[in-house]
């Protein structure tokens, strides 16, 4: 998937733009910079949003505020970047459900099989849900900017994946922190190979790993994609993240600041969603045509929904709350 940057910059800048936006004046004497980390690799969907967001509240504030990125994982993984932005280092990150866990560990409950796979019963969650979401990371000092999308979850793989117990015999990834597929791998029976992100590749490499959840998006920009055979045609979910900033910082910015940074926000995670949607499915067509293998797990589609069962219930109660969980099904339409 190539992309003239300079063109999609300039369809994201008019996107973001408020109809009939001026100018508005200098608001401080000296620009304030956001430092905000991501695993998204630099040229990847993600960032030609987040470079685009950068310019439009640059422009918006009369540079006197910016967004300043820090791309491709060189902060490290995302516990990193919650250890960062604790510390100061870091004014804020753009990460998924793993590393928001790590501030509010109920918002894992958006990550459990089963509970919806499908953007619309997504969207219609967060919008039930936004506001209570956004109360937790109030209380632990953080902002919470926007949400986003990585894609459709899927099973790439070495070998084929016809039903849960196919993976007892496998060496999947699990990331450090990801509580929800290493509790779907307990409940299988399988034993997960535990690493972060930046070590994948190379563990692919080696036959360390040969099996590994991941949407297509993801697979392809980081390249996973290369170093495996087979993928599943049904996705079990979606991938959530999130952007915030620390409270702190949000609370020293100017009104004018804020209410720009608040309102782009809003503008930019949609038309980041947008993206992102339209270029996972690119993505799952091109490593089909690449030549990975579709499996497809209708035939045992009992065995993966009774799976996704056991891990919801087993979580309850210890990582979220039943009534949290009733909350996200209700919302999503999907009452079980």
């Amino acid at each position: 998937m190539k992309f003239n940057l300079a063109l999609m910059v300039a369809l994201a800048l008019a996107a973001f733009a408020a109809p009939g936006a001026l100018s508005r004046p200098a608001a401080a004497e000296q620009a304030t910079e956001l430092r905000i980390a991501t695993l998204a690799p630099s040229g990847s969907s993600w960032m030609k949003v987040f470079n685009a967001w950068n310019l439009t509240i640059q422009k918006e504030t009369n540079n006197t505020l910016k967004l300043r990125f820090y791309a491709g994982g060189s902060q490290g993984d995302e516990r990193d970047f919650v250890r960062k932005m604790r510390a100061g280092q870091m004014d804020g990150a753009s990460i998924t459900t793993t590393g928001l866990a790590q501030l509010v560990r109920q918002v894992l409950v958006l990550s459990v099989p089963g509970v919806f796979d499908e953007y619309e019963e997504l969207d219609r969650v967060r919008a039930a849900l936004n506001d209570r979401f956004a109360g937790m990371f109030d209380q632990e000092g953080y902002t919470l900017l926007g949400w986003g999308d990585v894609g459709k979850t899927r099973l790439f793989s070495m070998e084929r994946i016809e039903r849960p117990s196919d993976i007892k015999k496998l060496r999947p990834w699990a990331w450090k922190d990801d509580l929800i597929f290493t509790e779907f791998l307990k409940v299988v029976g399988a034993n997960p190979v535990r690493l972060g992100v930046p070590e994948v590749y190379p563990a692919l490499q080696t036959r360390m790993v040969d099996t590994l959840p991941a949407s297509a998006l993801a697979a392809v920009s980081l390249q996973w994609y290369t170093r495996l055979k087979f993928v599943s045609k049904q996705n079990s979910g979606i991938i959530v993240g999130a952007t915030l900033i620390r409270r702190d910082k949000f609370e020293q910015l100017t009104e004018e600041q804020k209410q720009v940074l608040v309102e782009t926000s809003i503008r930019a995670h949609k038309a980041l969603n947008t993206s992102i949607r339209r270029d996972d499915a690119k993505s799952y067509q091109t490593v089909l045509k690449r030549g990975l293998t579709e499996v497809d797990t209708t035939e045992n589609r009992a065995e993966w929904e009774a799976v996704g069962t056991q891990v919801r219930e087993r979580l309850a109660g210890r990582v979220y709350p039943q009534s949290l969980l009733d909350a996200v099904i209700a919302a999503a339409g999907n009452e079980q």
